[in-house]
């Protein structure tokens, strides 16, 4: 897209920093409201990115920073990945089409970006808790000044939401919780409180104002004052004979309620916030009501509101995927997951807000009854699906590698203590580009391989996942977990049904001399292109798939370790995972004997910021050259004369 591509903002243009949004009318913000909103859709068409989200919130980041005075008071973004627009109003214009990109803007809030982005995010419900921090910071003394929150109606269904939420209300401290109800997260939200929020939603335009009742009314446009004093008796009434509970919940957890309101309307927005700051003395919870890919048709009309999309064209919305020359990992899992199911009753799956993301959803549509979406709850989910798994079910809890960080706890306690056959389907591991460090799949390898009880695998192409699932499947023995990374596999013949695979036992890719590639997981392909590199300078290297990080197979690694001068792990997880796994027993049996060199490959000791996948590997040094250039290091060769060093 070239400069005259771009739309046409004089209203916006004038903004260069949140001080400026002072100096406009209303009316002014109004307009600049939709240049935001136009200019925010430009710049995704060229670098993709979550779309929908930060349509939803245009009018609302205009208001908040219209009426707060950032930085200097503390605006977090429940998850971030809304607030795009918000970039671009806080001096980050010029950069906004470096979205996601290798060197570019993050697409998430991230402190070192900005000092309009207090506090880093992606994963969601954290907001509240921050802005409860940022308020006892300033009550403390802190050079900070009001704390607000915003955060989704999916990401307020879980439980450090509320337990943020009961904390800030016994602390009483003036705190203001924007919660954007769009009634949509990723996929559909679920649950008691999303009926809750609907409910409210369609009760009026103003449901319940209570304290800040007379404040909000005083400057509301006329046609909605009426509305707010028959809220406010609504609230009035005794607990139980308003309709709908008028709020009631979040009362009783001691916030004064304000809304909903129409999030799109800025007149209304600007009204209530002005009021609600200059009245509130303790934490407030202001309902805004919103759509999901508002302001532009083609994200409004589709299933997950234009979510999380690929560069597109800003006519016709059509995204520039690329066309798929192999299955996309997830839709492998979703596929044999559901062909086990034909045949097996007991087998179900578990997500938390992710069906379409993680492919359980496939299975869904075949059996509904078996596929349970918890919400963003992962802690739930896996407590959920354990007591399944107690009850004789074959549950399959599916979650990224990042968001079961989440539910770390529950894993340990609630599954592999009590020995629970489990199953995990972790997808995205390993690093996943765009969305950067938030959401790499860094660290289940160790965090998994060090519980008791626990069986992990790791798929090194779409074939050996069928085969993994299967396995899964089979397996009750205790709980078991299965990796595999984002977007499409190596383009390997499938088979025609999975087998189950031995417990613990590894496979030999290639037989060669001298060293040995051991690799875990989907790594396998870069380590036969550094095969293919080390036989150009006479090095045939043998090359293994492990398969299991846990139990691994220690004939195998045995072997390896007594037939080559150099054994090399490759793995896509941090440091303290497979390569450890196998350093601890080789050091143990006596096999490290200085006869031996051994290297363990994984991702450095650092987060890695947002890049192409290759860009990401390439950064952690775990390319196909990296591993050629470490085996010749091991040997004390020449890479460029292909002889011994003297």
């Amino acid at each position: 897209m070239t400069q005259n591509d771009r739309p046409m903002t004089p209203t916006l243009d004038r903004v260069a920093v949140p001080a400026d949004l002072k100096r406009l009318t209303d009316a002014e913000l109004a307009t600049l409201a939709h240049e935001l909103r136009a200019e925010t859709i430009s710049a995704v068409s060229v670098t993709g990115g979550h779309l929908g989200s930060s349509l939803g919130v245009v009018e609302l980041t205009v208001a908040l920073h219209a009426v707060f005075n950032t930085p200097f008071d503390k605006l977090v973004w429940d998850v971030g990945h809304q607030c795009y627009p918000h970039k671009i109003l806080t001096g980050r214009r010029d950069r906004i089409r470096t979205l996601r990109q290798k060197d570019g803007l993050s697409g998430f809030t991230k402190r070192a970006e900005s000092e309009y982005d207090p506090f880093g995010a992606a994963h969601s419900s954290t907001s509240i808790s921050a802005a409860l921090g940022f308020a006892t910071a300033r009550d403390l003394g802190g050079a900070t000044g009001d704390a607000i929150a915003v955060i989704g109606d999916g990401s307020i269904s879980a439980g450090m939401a509320y337990e943020a939420m009961n904390n800030a209300g016994s602390e009483g401290r003036r705190l203001f919780v924007i919660l954007n109800d769009n009634e949509m997260s990723i996929d559909p939200p679920v649950g008691a409180m999303s009926k809750y929020l609907s409910a409210l939603s369609a009760s009026g335009p103003l449901h319940a104002l209570k304290d800040l009742a007379e404040g909000v009314e005083a400057v509301l446009p006329a046609p909605l004052r009426e509305g707010a004093r028959r809220a406010r008796a609504l609230v009035e009434a005794p607990l139980g004979e308003a309709p709908h509970g008028s709020a009631t919940l979040f009362e009783e957890l001691g916030f004064t309620y304000v809304g909903p309101i129409d999030g799109h309307d800025m007149g209304q927005l600007l009204q209530v916030l002005r009021a609600t700051r200059a009245k509130a003395t303790g934490p407030v919870l202001i309902h805004v009501c919103t759509v999901k890919g508002k302001g532009y048709s083609p994200a409004e009309l589709s299933d997950d509101c234009y979510h999380g999309v690929a560069a597109f064209d800003v006519a016709t919305g059509k995204q520039k995927k690329s066309a798929a020359n192999a299955p996309a990992y997830t839709k492998v899992f979703g596929e044999t997951l559901t062909t086990l199911a034909e045949s097996d009753g007991r087998i179900c799956a578990v997500s938390a807000a992710m069906p379409g993301g993680t492919g359980v959803s496939i299975m869904g549509k075949r059996f509904p009854g078996r596929v349970f979406d918890v919400g963003i709850a992962e802690q739930h989910a896996v407590t959920f699906s354990a007591a399944l798994a107690a009850g004789g079910m074959k549950p399959f809890c599916a979650i990224y590698s990042s968001f079961l960080q989440r539910g770390y706890d529950q894993v340990v306690h609630d599954v592999a203590l009590q020995n629970l056959p489990v199953r995990f389907a972790i997808d995205r591991a390993g690093l996943v580009g765009a969305d950067g460090a938030t959401h790499a799949g860094a660290f289940d390898i160790g965090f998994m391989g060090a519980l008791p009880n626990m069986v992990v695998m790791a798929a090194a192409d779409e074939a050996e996942l069928v085969h993994m699932v299967t396995t899964a499947a089979a397996y009750d023995e205790g709980p078991i977990a299965f990796r595999y990374p984002r977007g499409e596999g190596v383009g390997i013949e499938m088979p025609e049904q999975g087998r189950v695979l031995e417990i613990g036992k590894g496979r030999v890719v290639q037989e060669g001399a001298r060293v040995a590639l051991l690799s875990l997981g989907a790594h396998l392909s870069e380590c036969r292109a550094a095969a293919e590199d080390l036989a150009a300078l006479g090095i045939v290297p043998t090359i293994a798939d492990a398969r299991f990080a846990k139990p691994f197979d220690r004939d195998l690694v045995a072997r390896l370790a007594a037939e080559h001068e150099v054994l090399i792990t490759v793995e896509q997880g941090a440091e303290g995972g497979f390569g450890a796994f196998v350093l601890h027993w080789l050091a143990n049996t006596g096999r490290l004997d200085g006869r031996l060199k051994v290297r363990t490959m994984t991702l450095p000791d650092r987060f890695i910021d947002q890049a192409s996948p290759a860009d990401m590997y390439a950064d952690a040094a775990l390319t196909a050259q990296d591993i050629a250039r470490v085996a010749l290091q091991a040997l004390g060769v020449d890479s460029l004369k292909g002889r011994a060093r003297a």
